[in-house]
């Protein structure tokens, strides 16, 4: 008899689309936050959303394409030459609820999978910081 294969978490969740619509999602509210559009000094997000979306995936059980772009994403590593404080992770959280929310509605993710990813994206906001408030 053979084993039942695992299904990682990225394709239980919907795979590369479902990663795609969330960052997606999650810039269109950075583009229109002055305070978080400061930390990206790229004229076009597009770089920007790219690499979180492989980031996401690649964390989530997809395909290892951030590593093999980019190395070791050392996350607090690449965050150091921006000031990222109190105010400025409660605002990605917000931006990141918003996106979330509107993903589960798009692409119907099932409660689970949106508590663990909002679970993730708590704990890795709060793990950024690096400057009092």
């Amino acid at each position: 008899m053979a084993e039942p294969e695992q299904v990682t978490f990225y394709e239980a969740a919907g795979g590369e689309e479902t990663f795609r619509v969330l960052v997606h999602h999650f810039y269109q509210g950075v583009a229109a936050d002055p305070a978080l559009r400061a930390m990206y000094p790229e004229e076009d997000l597009g770089p920007a959303e790219e690499r979180l979306r492989l980031f996401l995936i690649q964390y989530w059980g997809g395909p290892n394409t951030y590593s093999q772009q980019r190395g070791h994403p050392r996350l607090r590593m690449r965050h150091v030459p921006f000031v990222v404080d109190e105010a400025a992770k409660e605002a990605w959280l917000r931006h990141m609820r918003k996106a979330l929310d509107e993903t589960v509605a798009e692409r119907g993710l099932p409660p689970q999978a949106e508590q663990m990813l909002w679970n993730y994206f708590t704990m890795a906001a709060q793990a950024m910081i690096n400057s009092p408030s």
